[in-house]
């Protein structure tokens, strides 16, 4: 049976999974044993890899910025679910956090422009369980069960848009998400702007000379 799975890596990991009509399942915060961090992170991917099933289709939440996660334990909480869910499933999607976010149109500043703050801790959070149960009538226990909640709606999404679903059947916020995922080149990039330097250039046998160095290593 196909099932749709959200994860959202964390010491409280929010576990959702969903099947094909959209009744849920489960919903719950898995958080392995509180004993140091290596056999935290341990159990936390024995008690993942027993909540997955063969066939499910899984989203986890990538790393924040980019892959470049300072925190250590919750990097090792994200590695532990993906591979649980490499083991059981063979693959998952990895929707970035600021996707997960604009899949429900949820954004972290608020306020006019030149004027704007950033919201942070629980009003954070707080946003994305109202925007769940706006977009799909589920209150969320708690920010890690909406977040999962969200994460098991964009597998279900790519799923179906792979399958032959027709992608304008989303709203557009949502369409970007979907293809981002499934094809990163559709994502226009912006372009960096040209960095400008106030150096002059050498004399033109010193600037662009090839010469090779003394120290460098004849090659032929």
């Amino acid at each position: 049976m196909t099932r749709f799975v959200g994860i959202d890596p964390a010491t409280k990991t929010g576990f959702v999974a969903r099947d094909l009509d959209g009744t849920l399942l489960r919903a719950k915060e898995i958080t392995g044993i509180k004993a140091d961090t290596p056999r935290m992170v341990r159990t936390l991917h024995d008690e993942i890899l027993r909540h997955l099933k063969p066939g499910d289709v899984v989203g986890i939440e990538g790393f924040a910025l980019d892959a470049q996660d300072t925190n250590k334990v919750s990097s090792g909480c994200n590695w532990a679910a993906r591979m649980a869910a490499d083991r059981v499933t063979g693959g998952f999607i990895s929707p970035r956090p600021n996707q997960l976010k604009k899949f429900v149109q949820v954004s972290e500043w608020v306020g006019e422009p030149g004027s704007k703050k950033r919201l942070k801790g629980k009003e954070a959070k707080q946003l994305v369980i109202d925007a769940v149960f706006d977009h799909w009538g589920y209150r969320a226990a708690s920010d890690n069960i909406a977040d999962a909640y969200v994460l098991s709606m964009i597998a279900e999404a790519v799923y179906r848009v792979r399958n032959g679903q027709q992608l304008e059947e989303y709203p557009v916020y949502q369409q970007e998400v979907i293809m981002a995922i499934i094809d990163p080149d559709t994502v226009k990039k912006p372009k960096k702007p040209k960095s400008k330097t106030t150096k002059r250039r050498g004399k033109p046998a010193a600037g662009d000379s090839h010469t090779q160095n003394a120290e460098q290593t004849i090659l032929f």
